[in-house]
Order: C-alpha cells, then sequence, then structure tokens
C-alpha cells in the first residue's frame, strides 16, 4: 500500500429522468462534470460518475455497486427540486419515505421506513455551510436545507450516509440553459473542494 498517495476518490452521482421531469438537470450537472475529468485529475481527484435510477428497488443495489467498484472519498448526490429558486444543500437525511408517492417503475415503497431499525437521522457533511458559501460566492444562490423529502432524493442521502460515506445533497432547481451552463461552472468547484477537506 502507498502511503504517500494523497490522491481522492469522489463519485458524483444524480438522478435521471422521470415522469413529469423528462430531462432532469440533476443529469445534466452530472454528465457535464464527466467531462471535466481531466480537471479533477490535475487536482488530484479521481472523478467517478454516474446516473441514478429513480426506481426504489434498483437504488440501493446501484449504490452498493457503485460504492464498491469506486471506492469514493467523498460521495456528491444531486437531484432537482423543482419548485426552489436556489441551490439547496441538504444537511440532513430522515428515515422515511413515502407510501404514497410512485416512482419512475410506478412502484410504491412498502413501509414508512428506508431501513427498518435504522437512525431516525443522519447529518449529512459538515462542509455543507461551505459548500452553499461558495457558490454564494460565485454568484449562485444556494442556501442549506433541514429538509431532503421522503422521495429517493432522501433515500439516496440516508443510504450513503449509512453505509458510512462522506456524502453531500445538492437539490437543483429546474434550471435550464446558461442558467444550468453556469451552474455547472460552480458546482465543479463545489465538487473539487468537497472532494478535497
Amino acid at each position: 500500500m502507498n502511503f504517500f498517495n494523497t490522491r481522492k476518490s469522489l463519485l458524483v452521482a444524480g438522478f435521471g429522468s422521470f415522469p413529469g421531469q423528462r430531462t432532469n438537470p440533476a443529469e445534466i450537472l452530472t454528465r457535464r462534470l464527466e467531462r471535466k475529468k481531466r480537471v479533477f485529475a490535475l487536482a488530484g481527484i479521481d472523478l467517478h460518475t454516474a446516473v441514478l435510477p429513480v426506481d426504489r428497488f434498483a437504488l440501493s443495489p446501484t449504490l452498493s455497486r457503485l460504492f464498491a467498484e469506486t471506492s469514493p472519498d467523498a460521495v456528491l448526490l444531486l437531484g432537482v427540486a423543482a419548485r426552489r429558486k436556489r441551490l439547496t444543500i441538504e444537511t440532513l437525511a430522515r428515515n422515511r419515505a413515502s407510501i404514497l408517492r410512485p416512482d419512475a417503475a410506478r412502484q410504491r415503497p412498502f413501509c414508512r421506513f428506508i431501513v427498518h431499525g435504522g437512525p431516525d437521522v443522519l447529518h449529512g457533511s459538515g462542509a455543507a455551510p461551505r459548500l452553499a458559501a461558495l457558490a454564494s460566492r460565485n454568484g449562485l444562490p444556494a442556501a442549506l436545507s433541514h429538509d431532503a423529502g421522503d422521495y429517493l432524493c432522501n433515500e439516496s442521502f440516508y443510504l450513503s450516509l449509512l453505509m458510512d460515506r462522506c456524502a453531500c445533497f445538492i437539490h437543483v432547481p429546474n434550471w435550464r440553459g446558461a442558467r444550468l451552463e453556469s451552474a455547472a461552472r460552480v458546482i465543479l468547484s463545489m465538487a473539487k473542494d468537497f472532494a478535497l477537506a
């Protein structure tokens, strides 16, 4: 083992399309970052990217496989929050799931808990305030959020933290065009900062 290897492994995973959101800005941002692997490599970061399924029964196995394949030091998750006006960095993941909201495969959870007997609340990375400040300094409106919802965004965040990963979840408004391109540049800086912290 090389104890002098200071390279970091960063996994960026954004959710794909689903009914009502045929083009998910989270997926677009993930693919934009994927094209910047060389930029990350020059900063000492091995970047891995993935598009997550909006399918609750595929989500956990997908995350487990990605973690096994990439051994990430940090996990940055991206999802869309169409009604929000600002980028929101989630600070809490809750052990809850809505039995009323079907996923893209029209499946509903069997119960209100993501993991039976799991902690009620898991706290995200302490980097969240710094990342929100970094976004704001770069002209991207951002705030902290204490409610990741009860859908798959919250579930992916909860599972990542439960698997003892340094994880951060960012909700992106339903931005398009130049606004999304600008956000991609800022999120690249945020991702690098998060990976190297």
